[in-house]
This record gives C-alpha cells, sequence and structure tokens, in this order.
C-alpha cells in the first residue's frame, strides 16, 4: 500500500470541502472500544456543516507501527456517514512520517484514492532538520533517512509544533498550505481540532453505558 501513495497534488476540482477525522479511545479499555469522528467543513469559510461519530468494538489490537489496521475501518464508517463527501480529509495522524511510509493518513488515503493530509502531534520516525523559530507559520523539515517525509510546522505560539506529511495525492508543500489556511487561533487545523471534540465526546458518552454494539450517528 505504501508503494501506492501519490506524493504529488491530484485533485479533481477546487477544494471547498474539507474532512477531519479522528479517533479516540482507552488502550486499556477492557471492553477495547474505540471512537471515531467525522468534521465535515466548508472551505474557505471553515463553517462546520455536519458530524458523524461512532462507537465499535476493535477487530485488531493496538500494535505500535500498525495503528491503520486498528483504526481505518471505524474510519471507513464514519466517513461513509457524512452526506457530503469532501475534496480533501485531514486525518489526525501521520501519513508517510511512519516507518513503514504508511500511517494512519495514507492508509486512509490509498483505500479510499482521495487526496489526504496527516496532522500528527508528536514524531514517530526521523529529526528535525534544523531548530524551529517560534513564530507562527515556522516550518522545518523531517528528516529520516536522509529523506523529508514530513514538516513540523509551528501552529500557535508557545505551543509544540505539528507534524504535517502526505497522505496520498496532496504534496508536502500543498499540506502545509492547507493546514496553514484552516487555522482558527488553535494549535490544530479546524477539521481535525472539530473531529477531535466529536471523538472524545462520543468516547466519553458511551463509556457510561459500556457498550460492544456498533453506535452511529450524525449532525446536520
Amino acid at each position: 500500500m505504501a508503494q501506492r501513495v501519490i506524493l504529488q497534488d491530484d485533485f479533481h476540482q477546487p477544494v471547498r470541502h474539507v474532512i477531519g477525522l479522528d479517533v479516540s479511545n482507552n488502550r486499556f479499555d477492557p471492553e477495547q472500544m474505540v471512537y471515531a469522528a467525522a468534521a465535515n467543513l466548508s472551505y474557505p469559510s471553515l463553517i462546520l456543516t455536519e458530524t458523524a461519530h461512532r462507537a465499535e468494538k476493535q477487530t485488531v489490537p493496538y500494535i505500535p507501527g500498525l495503528l491503520g489496521f486498528r483504526e481505518v475501518p471505524i474510519l471507513l464508517n464514519v466517513y461513509r456517514q457524512i452526506s457530503v463527501k469532501p475534496d480533501l480529509v485531514m486525518v489526525d495522524g501521520h501519513g508517510i512520517s511512519h516507518p513503514r511510509g504508511l500511517g494512519i493518513a495514507s492508509h486512509f488515503g490509498v483505500l479510499l484514492d482521495i487526496p489526504t493530509i496527516g496532522v500528527a502531534k508528536s514524531i514517530l520516525v526521523g529529526k528535525p532538520a534544523a531548530p524551529l523559530a517560534e513564530e507562527v507559520g515556522s516550518a522545518v523539515p523531517l528528516i529520516w533517512k536522509h529523506r523529508e517525509i514530513g514538516i513540523l510546522l509551528r501552529t500557535k505560539k508557545r505551543c509544540s509544533p505539528l507534524i504535517i506529511s502526505v497522505g496520498h495525492k496532496v504534496s508536502l508543500p500543498t499540506a502545509v498550505e492547507f493546514t496553514m489556511s484552516c487555522l482558527k487561533g488553535y494549535r490544530l487545523p479546524e477539521p481535525t481540532r472539530q473531529a477531535h471534540l466529536a471523538a472524545n465526546a462520543c468516547r466519553k458518552f458511551h463509556a457510561h453505558f459500556q457498550s460492544a454494539e456498533p453506535v452511529d450517528g450524525r449532525t446536520l
């Protein structure tokens, strides 16, 4: 699958809708539940138009480096609940900045063959090419095995940078541009921030019921 990742821009039309995807779970939950959310925003206005959430029992255990096989199935299910399909997907996680070149964002993008960006909160592999300045918009390459696999991007002052990487069908410069254009004063770009909030709310709500049955919902 990593060999199928397209590293260049391949948009079929101008971006008018961006979906953020995120997963929330507790590795030590005895019920082994996984919670996912999708947030659909108009672009470039960044108005939230629709959210969807889903709770399922995991079918694959947590294995470092193979997170996609655990979380992509529920992300596909929650994505299918969104009524207006996006032109671009931003996933809370890594794209090609991954030991096997196939983080969750690339895994998802290749399966659906849609433009996808990885927006991760911490480095999985590689080292910054240089110190990162404190100004918002500062960026330095993330290097691993003598090649650039992502960008460390400062999205908010006095906050740790995000790791932006190619998911699928989006070049790295374009991924950085879209991330910057989706900021609204927070560390996370608005699509993944809204998905993060929705996934955590779903987890907290359904944790009270300890249910292993699939639960889904959609908000317009």
